[in-house]
């Protein structure tokens, strides 16, 4: 088995984590080997990014609103999808111990466009960032991942983890210190980035919240997954037996239906001449029977 079929059969095998750290990669290996051939070619090939980042003008996002989802698959930089996945895979796991992995796609999904849609937001209400509204774009997994580790951390608050030099740290320190983080880094050269943390685990938040309640957003998600599944799997042939659905049949099909009937009957009839009747089966005895009552 060569290494491609392995990355498929691993792809297919795995859990949740382990199918969005490969969508993750493959789009950053894809677009890193776009580049590498534009480069090759002495031309630019960054024009890939904008067409796949969010924009935070509201403009520019109505002609391209597919970024609301591609955003959160998209990194440039190695260390940023490196950390990203780390990350993700840390916490997914995790979420995973109390959660479904539907549940993560869909936690995944809604935290991302939340993170997204606040950072949008706030470009577009904060004087702040009014010269950067119409140029600044948004892009990686991070936002989705702050509201898998909210999440985690609302739902398991006491649970540790292991860091290096520090030793054994609670999820609730861990979730309060990245929130804390990204809120006193709103007005940094990367502002955008920790304003979608910051819209990610508020939905992390929401999501437990609403949990609790009895309600799982994340099930409309999934719904739309499956329907969209459906659609590219090969529908099975439905054999409809023309008596039980009370469709006329036409002349020509009832002759035909019916000289079959006789010949059975026949059939059966000289087998009763030749064997007598108790060398019938089950299912000649009730031929002979509906054919009687007819």
């Amino acid at each position: 088995m060569n290494l491609i079929e392995n990355l498929k059969q691993t792809y297919r095998q795995g859990n949740a984590v382990t199918k969005l750290i490969y969508l993750n990669v493959a789009l950053y290996l894809m677009l890193q080997i776009f580049l590498i051939v534009m480069r090759l070619f002495t031309l630019q090939g960054d024009f890939i990014f904008p067409l796949l980042a969010l924009p935070s003008n509201f403009g520019a996002l109505l002609f391209k609103p597919w970024t609301l989802v591609t955003y959160m698959f998209l990194h440039k930089d190695f260390f940023h999808i490196l950390f990203n996945m780390f990350a993700l895979f840390w916490f997914g796991k995790l979420f995973l111990m109390f959660f479904t992995e539907k549940q993560l796609f869909g936690l995944y999904f809604f935290g991302g466009l939340v993170a997204g849609l606040t950072y949008i937001i706030a470009y577009n209400i904060f004087p702040l960032f009014s010269q950067m509204a119409d140029i600044s774009i948004l892009m990686g997994a991070s936002g989705s991942i702050m509201a898998i580790i909210v999440a985690t951390a609302f739902q398991a608050p006491n649970m540790e983890m292991r860091f290096l030099l520090i030793g054994m740290v609670k999820l609730k320190y861990i979730a309060i210190a990245a929130v804390l983080i990204s809120f006193f880094g709103i007005t940094s050269s990367n502002a955008g980035g920790e304003l979608a943390h910051l819209g990610g685990a508020l939905y992390g938040y929401f999501f437990i919240v609403s949990l609790r309640r009895g309600k799982d957003h994340t099930k409309s998600f999934n719904k739309l997954m499956d329907r969209l599944s459906n659609l590219f799997k090969p529908r099975k042939l439905k054999v409809k037996h023309t008596a039980a659905s009370g469709k006329k049949m036409s002349d020509a099909e009832y002759n035909m239906t019916k000289a079959k009937n006789m010949e059975e009957i026949d059939r059966i009839l000289d087998k009763i001449k030749t064997s007598g009747y108790g060398s019938l089966t089950s299912e000649e005895k009730r031929k002979l029977f509906e054919q009687g009552k007819g």
